[in-house]
This record gives C-alpha cells, structure tokens and sequence, in this order.
C-alpha cells in the first residue's frame, strides 16, 4: 500500500495535475454517493485513492470498475495549469506600486490578447530622455488560451540585467517576445526555471516613473546656503597670541584673532598673495577691522573678512548670518545667567517689600501634606521638613502634618495660616441652602413651644387651646413624645396659624426639649402655681436661653386653693432668681395667670403669642426647594420608615429628593397633623412623610436636592462617620488593661429596647446606660423603632437578655418563641417605670454591704488555765451583751490584738449560757487563742448584711 492514511481531493489532484472539481464529477458520474466525495475537502480512503488514480491514468485500468465514460486526461490536464496562473497574476498584481526600491524601475507584465492564435512581440518603445534602469518585476502572465503552454524565459546571455553602473544613455528597455508551442501530453506541468520571472510577457511597458540610476548634481535654488552649523562650544579664552593684528580688508591675510577678542596667532595665507603685504595691509586697517570685529563679535579680521584671516575679495558672509551669530553668541556666552541674577535680585528686592505677613493670612483646607502646604505658603517643602526634623519628628514632603504644627512653623516665616476644614456632601448641601437667595419670602405663623415640669399642665393648656383632649390619650397622663401640630387661633377678629411643639415634661426628655427648642419661635414655660419652680423647669429655662429664644411665662392651676397670692409671689421670685423678671417687678418677662380647667387667661395667653411673633418679625421662605428639621421617626407597617418634620424653608412637594442625616429617598407620600393626605407642605406646617429608606434621628435636619444621587452622598457620608465613631476604640494603655481585667468580675444586665418612635428609643436607651456602675453593667444589645419580632427574642435568647417594649407589642409568633424559649418581655407605657425597674434590678445584682454591729463589752479580770481544756478568761460585761454565736475582737490598752474570733465556750458559773448581759460575770473560752492577760477588753460583735442601693 502507497499510503498509511486518507488523503483529500486536492491532494490526489495536486499529484495527478488535474483539478480537484475534475475528481469530483468522475467520482458522481461513477455512482460514489455525496456523502464520500462533495468537494475538494472530502476524505479519500486508500482504496479509493487507488481507484481513482487508475481511472485517471494513461495506460489504462487493469482491476478498476468504469461504468462511465472514460476522462478525457490531455483535457483535464490542460485546466490545471490555468488556476495557477491566475493566483500567480493575483500575485503580482501588488507589485504595479509605483514605489520601488533602491533606484531600479518596475515593469508591469501584462497578459496577451486571447483573439489570436500567435502573440507576436511588441515593437520597442522610444528611448526615454534620460538613462533609465528598467527591472521586470517578479510576476506570472496568464497564457492567451487555456492550451497555450508556459512562456519560457530566453537565455540570460540574449537579454542581460542591467546593473547598477549602466548609466549610458544609449541603453534600451529590453523585449520579450512570446513563444508559441503546441501542447504536448504529459504527466505533470513542467516546472518553471527558478528566475524572477517564470514567464515571459507578451509586452513591457514601464508601469510607473522611471527613475535614473545616475545620481545628478541637485542645485537648490533660494537663498545661498552658507553652513549647517552645530551647536557651538566656546572653548575657553586663550591667552593672547604676540604675532598677530587685527585683520584688515585688504588682500592680505590678517593676523588672527584680531577685532572683538583677538585671539589668534598670524592668519593663515591665502594663495595668489603676498603674506608680508597682506601682514602689512591687515596692520594697516587695524582701526576699520577691530570695529568690524567688535560691532559683529567676530573673530578674525576685517570687514566681514572669513575668521582668522584678513579678506580679500568679496565676503562669503552675509551680515544677516554675523547678527545671527551674534544673538547666539549672546545666548550661550552668560546671557542666560545674566537674566537669572537679575531675576533674583529683583525677587529679594520685591521680597523685601512685600513679606508674607503683608499678603494676608494663607487659606488651607485640613487634611493637608507637607506638599500641599509647601504649594500654598511658597516655603520650600525642605524646609519644613527640617524643621520638623528638629523638632524630632521624621517626615517626608508626602507625609500629612498636623494643622496646629503647621501653623507653628510657618509663624516662624512670618506667615498666618488659615485652616479650614474640609467640606463633607452634608455640609455642602447646608451651604447651598444657607447662601440661597429667597424665591418668594412672605411672613409666617410662629412656631410656640411648650415647656415645663412634668405633670405642671402643659398637655392640658395646650387642649383647651385647641379644644381638643390630648392628653386623654397620653398613657398615665405624661406626654411621652415630642409632638407637633398646626392649630388656628382666633386674634380678636381674625384667625391665625400657630403650631405648636409639645415636649414631655420627665427627667428623661431632656433631648427632646433641647430639641423643641432649637426649632422654636416662642417658648411658653407652664409653671403649676401650687408646685412652684421645679428641676425640669430650670432646665427648661437653660434650654431657652441656649438657644435664644423669648420666653412667655403660663402661670397654671392658678384656680386651686393652694394658688395664693403668697404662693405666687414665692414663685415669682423663683423666677427672678433665674433671671426671669416678671414685667409687674419691672421686668421683661411676661407672666400669664391660667387655668386649663376654667380656660382662665387663655385668650390673654394667645395675645401675648401673637404680639411676640410680631415683634420678631417671622418670614420664610415659601418657594424653591424645602428644608427643615426633624421632629420624631418610626416604622409604620405598609409604609416603612416614616418621619415627622417641621417645614420651616422652601416647598416640600410629592416626590422631592430628600436628605435627613443618615436617611435619603423620594417623598412617597404626605399627611398633615390630622391625617390628611396633601401634596405640598408650606412653611410652617407640620407633615409627615415617607419614602425614606431607614429612621433619621430626631433633631436632625432635613434638606430637598436637585438629585438622588446627591441626597444617597450626603446620606452615605453621615452613616459612614457615625460608623466611625462607634467603632473608634480608644488607646491601649496599662491602665485600659487592667479595668479590662476588672470588667471581667462586673455583673452586665443586657436589654433589647424596642419603641414606637426614633425620639423614644434614643431616650430608652440613654436612661437605661445611665443606671451603670462601677459592679453592674447596664448594656443595650439592640435598640430600634418597630414591634417586637421574633428576631429580637432569638438575638435575647442567645445573650440572655431581657426584651423591653415601649409602647408595642411582641407579635404572636414572637410571644410564642419567647415563651418557648424561656425569653422574659416585659412592656411599659410609661417611660420612667422603666428606669425604677431595671434599677431595682441593678441593685439586686450589688454585692451586700458587710457592716459590724457591736454589741457589748468585757474586762478580763482574771485568767485561768485549765489542762487539756486552754486558757479561759473570767470576765465582768461592763455593757451591752456577748453572745456565744457573735465574734470577739480582743484589745489591749486600746490597741486591737487579735480580731474575728469566735467563742468556744461561753459560761455563767457552771453552766452554758447562750448570752450574758450587762453587770454579769461569765467565762469565755476563745477557739485558737490562749494569749488573753487580765485587763484586756474583749468586743463582742455581729457582721450585718446590709441590701446596696445605687
């Protein structure tokens, strides 16, 4: 067998000569199915392969089967060649480029015509003008028939190539003339010499410029080119030649070196001349030369005379190349240095002018690097550096400095350094509401706030204010929230808005009163006039004055028996002791006698408001975007975070981009103090709204932004600082170990707080870790807004922790998995109840205090030591009783000699006694201790466990 493994088509077609498709249509003709042979691709096993050559060969077939005609091979041959002709025409195609290499010139072969039988060569073409070297490229003509054989190429020695040096004029292009030979049978093509051109064209012709292989002189034509000229290197100056003078203009040559710089030794002789004339004549001009030489900076002699040498003739040098050459001189001889001294004389004497001190302190924005504060004091950043260095702190030009050692080292250059911080989204956004200009600024209702000590009145003025029972629906009467709400009041003939803020009265609000009173216009401080000034009312007042506000005093239960005149005045200078005079003492505060009962002083009350507000002049803004400050937040189920605000800027509409501290979205929806649905929300009013992705925290400020992403920055920003700050731990030190080592005997009560609102949690939860100390830890797992689920109990559970509710219940299943799980939930309405039992609880944790009752005394009158039995001591009980159970401490000229111990034996004559009084005699023997001499005082005592309070 020939072959080991198939073969394709085109590979037994490449062997026989012919063309694959020739293969493919005997093979169809003989029966072989589409799928063996498709195209010239198809696999051909051995067998076949041998059938098909046998089909295909000239001598006959011996063993293959031929059911069709048989293949007509001089044909079959004669389309082979034609393929390869045109793919080596496609070939040579690229080379009609006019682009050549080196100096030779391309000749295109162009295929002859297929009409005649005979190509007869083309006649030469006319010699060109100028020599020319003409090369056929490497191409392959396609023959005029398909049975016309190969042009072969002529002998070398009839058409030599032309070289290099052929560049007479008289050479001309060469001919090919096409050979014509009739087609013989054979087994393959014959292969074409190894040439450049494998066959001859029918005609030449140039296919681009003929180019000369001669290389002609090139005459430029423009100004006259003097020299290409380097950079020059002025060699350093020399010592002056003796021999030499000025050049002159005269036909002699010059001494060298004459003119500007005289530096050369005798010229060079020019030929044609006399060299002692020429000496002669160049000292002769030496006046005209050396001006020459100085006005042009040259050289050698004369009037532009060549360097070195006296002219003689016409000068090759134009004077525009002597005044360039001069400015280059100029540039490279010290001009540059020059211009830099100048420039630093002229720095220090504008430096001694004008100090940084006179320009004004230098504005920076912290954080800062050396770098930066070297860019913009002008210091040198080495400088800083060192004295840094000096000061022993070792830093680099991009190590960060610290805004106060900045400022220290430039006081030391006489520089002020103004440091600001950086600007955070959040601040950014307050700014652009602070510099804004008002779109529609109109005056508004007065925001009143109310304050005082818990259960003084305050929810109930504020009822018959607005007619309506709040109070009623406030668990055990005390306002546990901060609330706000629009109420119209009627002014004489007119009705005005006013809203007001309701703030709790308990010890545990004062975040919520600070609150009220930053978002207020006028604060009315209830006083009870049968109570007096209490704690939460001077807190109140200290609040007020913080943040500047006027304050309207509400004298209420002035209806009660207890109100008297002598109360009254008690009160009144209460009130003046905290720098609140009343206006009947000559004062400036004014003071309302009232009653929520009877509505005694009401309408007084609301004169006074609106007077206040019209001296104060309140205006808002009632157009562009809103802002505002956040009055309480909660979950509500369906709606998600909501958030109670006081518009006090701008227009807050449906679906305004919002910003709240750590909280951003769009407003989704928002309800008025009644419940009712609006689309817009004025200042100031009330409103609460949703559509914010988590609880901002109440007092916080909220602003409306152009777009979401800005609001989610501003957002982003302040939960990643609050972040910070929890996990910022502070320094390890020998003494933060050692209270580690501490806490690990401090008892910990863990709770999960859950309330109905933001303002409720913070509050809970600042109370509860009040109730610390130094033995019982009072730690708050979790504290949110929302119902009680079935995730707190688990985290409660795991930790075990207690779960208080405020104001919510656990859910079903929560109840269940509590109950299940043995998790203890307990829920309040009122928040101080709280407080007293976690405190309660807090105390039971206490280790008891160990007190000594002491209770008598005996004198060791005398001793007796018995065998086998110890010493035992005769006493007399000068007071009190010793009982057998107490501890003896033993004393000896008041000086404590033995402590904490115990009675063995305690006898009244022969007999046990289980105490004996005052007046008596007994013996006592001591467990362990013989040493007992008469005149000691023997203590009798008991150690007391007594229950700690915090």
């Amino acid at each position: 067998m020939e072959h080991a493994l198939a073969k394709r088509v085109f590979e037994i077609a490449k062997e026989l000569g012919i063309a694959s498709k020739v293969i493919v249509a005997k093979c169809h003709a003989e029966g072989i199915p589409d799928s063996l042979v498709k195209n010239h691709m198809s696999s051909i096993s051995v067998g076949l392969e041998a059938t098909i050559k046998e089909w295909f060969s000239t001598e006959g077939s011996s063993s293959a089967v031929e059911t069709s005609e048989k293949v007509d091979m001089d044909k079959a041959r004669a389309t082979a060649p034609s393929k390869k002709k045109a793919r080596a025409k496609a070939v040579a195609k690229p080379a009609e480029n006019p682009e050549t290499d080196g100096d030779s010139s391309v000749a295109v072969v162009e295929e002859a015509p297929p009409a005649p039988k005979k190509a007869k060569a083309s006649p030469p073409p006319p010699p060109p003008p100028a020599p020319t070297k003409t090369v056929i490229s490497s191409g392959i003509a396609k023959p005029a028939a398909p049975e016309k054989p190969v042009a072969t190429p002529t002998p070398a020695p009839e058409q030599p190539e032309p070289t290099k040096d052929s560049d007479k004029g008289d050479s001309e292009p060469p001919q090919v003339a096409a050979q014509e030979k009739k087609p013989k049978p054979s087994p393959a093509p014959s292969k074409p010499a190894p040439m450049n051109v494998p066959t001859r064209p029918d005609s030449v012709k140039p296919a681009g410029p003929m180019l000369a292989d001669k290389k002609e002189k090139v005459k430029l034509a423009g100004p006259k080119v003097v020299r290409v000229e380097a950079p020059e290197t002025l060699e350093p100056p020399r010592r002056r030649g003796g021999g030499g003078g000025p050049g002159g203009g005269g036909g002699g040559p010059g001494g060298g070196g004459g003119g500007g710089y005289g530096q050369g030794g005798p010229g060079m002789p020019v030929p044609g001349m006399d060299p002692a004339g020429g000496a002669r004549r160049g000292g002769s001009n030496r006046r005209r030369g050396g001006g020459a030489s100085n006005r042009r900076g040259g050289r050698g002699g004369g009037d532009f005379g060549p360097p070195g040498g006296g002219g003689g003739g016409a000068s090759p040098f134009r004077e525009q190349d002597l005044v360039e050459r001069e400015a280059r001189l100029l540039r490279s001889g010290g001009f540059m240095k020059r211009k830099r001294q100048e420039a630093k004389r002229q720095g220090q004497h504008a430096g001694k002018g004008q100090s940084p001190a006179d320009l004004g302190p230098v504005k920076i924005q912290e954080p800062f690097t050396i770098k930066d504060l070297s860019a913009a004091t002008g210091v040198k950043a080495a400088e800083i550096v060192k004295k840094l260095f000096l000061e022993g702190i070792m830093a680099t030009i991009n190590s960060g400095i610290d805004s106060e050692k900045a400022q220290e080292i430039m006081m030391e250059f006489d520089i002020e350094l103004d440091v600001t911080e950086a600007q955070s989204a959040e601040q950014k956004v307050e700014q652009s509401f602070e510099d804004r200009e008002a779109v529609d600024e109109q005056a508004r209702g007065p925001v009143v706030t109310i304050m005082g000590h818990v259960d003084h009145g305050k929810t109930s003025l504020l009822d018959k204010i607005r007619n309506a029972n709040v109070a009623a629906g406030e668990a055990g009467g005390i306002t546990q929230a901060t609330s706000a709400f629009k109420v119209p009041v009627m002014v004489g003939e007119e009705e005005r808005e006013v809203v007001f803020v309701d703030t709790p009265g308990h010890e545990a609000f004062t975040a919520m009163r600070s609150r009220g009173a930053n978002v207020t216009d006028i604060i009315v401080l209830v006083v009870a006039a049968d109570d007096g000034v209490m704690p939460q009312t001077i807190e109140s007042i200290n609040h007020a004055k913080a943040a500047g506000v006027p304050i309207v005093v509400a004298l209420n239960k002035i209806d009660k028996p207890e109100a008297d005149d002598a109360n009254v005045q008690r009160i009144l200078g209460q009130l003046a002791e905290h720098e609140l005079n009343p206006v009947e003492w000559g004062g400036d505060i004014e003071v309302i006698k009232t009653s929520a009962h009877s509505g005694q002083g009401i309408a007084e009350l609301l004169e006074i408001l609106e007077y206040q507000a019209q001296l104060l002049e309140l205006k808002a803004d009632f157009g562009g975007p809103a802002r505002g400050t956040v009055v309480e937040s909660r979950m509500e189920q369906g709606r998600g975070a909501v958030a109670n605000i006081l518009v006090q800027d701008g227009k807050l509409s449906l679906g305004d981009f919002i910003v709240a501290g750590p909280a951003f979205g769009r407003v989704r929806d928002i309800t008025d103090d009644r419940g009712n649905q609006i689309k817009e929300a004025l200042p100031p009013m009330p409103v609460q709204i949703s559509g914010i992705d988590e609880l901002p925290i109440a007092g916080d400020k909220f602003f409306c932004v152009n777009t979401l992403k800005k609001a989610q920055e501003a957002a982003e920003q302040r939960r990643e600082r609050d972040r910070d700050e929890q996990l910022a731990q502070p320094k390890v030190t020998l003494d933060t170990l050692f209270a580690a080592n501490s806490e690990e005997e401090v008892k910990e009560i863990l709770v999960v707080i859950k309330a109905d609102v933001q303002g409720s949690v913070d509050v809970l939860k600042h109370e509860v870790e009040k109730i610390t100390t130094d033995e019982v830890k009072v730690r708050v797992l979790h504290a949110a807004a929302g119902g009680i689920t079935q995730s707190d109990v688990i985290l409660a559970e795991a930790s075990k922790a207690i779960i208080i509710g405020f104001n919510v219940i656990p859910a079903a299943s929560a109840r269940k998995l509590a109950e299940e799980k043995g998790v203890e939930i307990r829920t309040y309405d009122v928040i101080y109840h709280i407080t007293e039992d976690i405190t309660k609880a807090a105390e039971g944790l206490l280790e008891p205090e160990l007190r000594q009752e002491v209770l008598g005394h005996a004198e060791v009158r005398q001793v007796f030591k018995v065998s086998k039995v110890g010493t035992i001591a005769g006493c007399y009980v000068t007071d009190g009783t010793v009982e057998r159970d107490a501890l003896i401490r033993v004393t000896r000229d008041d000086i404590v000699i033995e402590n904490d111990r115990k009675l063995e034996q305690l006898k009244r004559f022969k007999d046990d006694a289980k105490d004996v009084r005052s007046g008596m005699e007994c013996g006592m023997k001591i467990i362990g201790y013989d040493d007992i001499k008469e005149g000691d005082i023997l203590e009798c005592y008991k150690q007391v466990e007594v229950k700690r309070t915090l």
